[in-house]
C-alpha cells in the first residue's frame, strides 16, 4: 500500500481538529453555569421615624470552605447589602425613587487571631469569632436610608434587598475562582415587599 499523499495527511488533521473542536464545544454546553451559594433573608422592613426612612433586615450569613480558607490567608473580602424602592407606575416603567447600599471589609488579622470589619464611615469592630462576624454584617437596624419627606406620603412602593459577596473586590485570581465556582459565589435572592411611608 502507498503511503498517503500530502494532501490527505493534511485532510486528516483538519478533520481531526474540527472533531476536536466539535468535541470542547459539546463539553462547554453540558457544563451548567456555576450557582451561587445561597444567605437566606430572615427578615426586611421599612419605617419611617423622626423624619427618616429607616431599614432593618437580618440574613444568615454562612462562609463557604473555601471562603473561610482565603479570609485566614489574609485574603479581605467584600459584602454588600443593596436596598432598592420602586413606585409602581401603570403608564410606563416603574420608576426608581432610591438605590442604597453598604459594604463591609471583612478580614483577618493573624497575628491578633482576630476578624476586623470596617464599613465606611461606620465604625466596625474586632472580632474573635467567625460566627460573630457573621451574625454583624448579616444585620443592619434602624439604618437611615433616606428622607421620608422624599418620599410621598400614603403612596405604594416595593422594596427589594440582598445582600452579596462583591467578587469585584476579589483579586483577580480569585476573581476567576468566582466565575467558576459556586463556593466563591455568595448571595442571597432579591427580598421583596411592600412599604407605605
Amino acid at each position: 500500500m502507498p503511503p498517503p499523499s500530502p494532501r490527505h495527511a493534511d485532510i486528516a488533521r483538519a478533520c481531526g481538529l474540527v472533531r476536536l473542536l466539535a468535541l470542547a464545544a459539546m463539553l462547554l454546553l453540558l457544563v451548567a453555569p456555576a450557582r451561587a451559594d445561597v444567605i437566606p433573608v430572615r427578615s426586611a422592613d421599612l419605617r419611617v421615624e423622626d423624619g427618616e426612612v429607616l431599614a432593618s433586615a437580618q440574613f444568615d450569613v454562612a462562609l463557604t470552605p473555601p471562603l473561610e480558607e482565603a479570609l485566614q490567608k489574609g485574603i479581605p473580602l467584600y459584602f454588600t447589602i443593596e436596598l432598592e424602592l420602586t413606585r409602581p407606575r401603570w403608564y410606563w416603567v416603574d420608576e426608581k425613587v432610591l438605590q442604597w447600599s453598604t459594604t463591609y471589609r471583612v478580614s483577618y488579622t493573624e497575628l491578633t487571631r482576630q476578624y476586623r470589619v470596617a464599613s465606611g464611615p461606620l465604625a466596625g469592630g474586632s472580632f474573635e469569632t467567625l460566627g460573630d462576624v457573621q451574625r454583624f454584617i448579616g444585620r443592619i437596624t434602624s439604618r437611615p436610608i433616606a428622607r421620608a419627606a422624599d418620599l410621598a406620603a400614603g403612596a405604594r412602593y416595593e422594596a427589594a434587598i440582598r445582600m452579596k459577596l462583591d467578587v469585584n473586590q476579589l483579586p483577580k485570581p480569585f476573581q476567576l475562582n468566582a466565575l467558576t465556582s459556586h463556593e466563591w459565589q455568595l448571595a442571597s435572592e432579591w427580598h421583596r415587599f411592600t412599604f407605605v411611608p
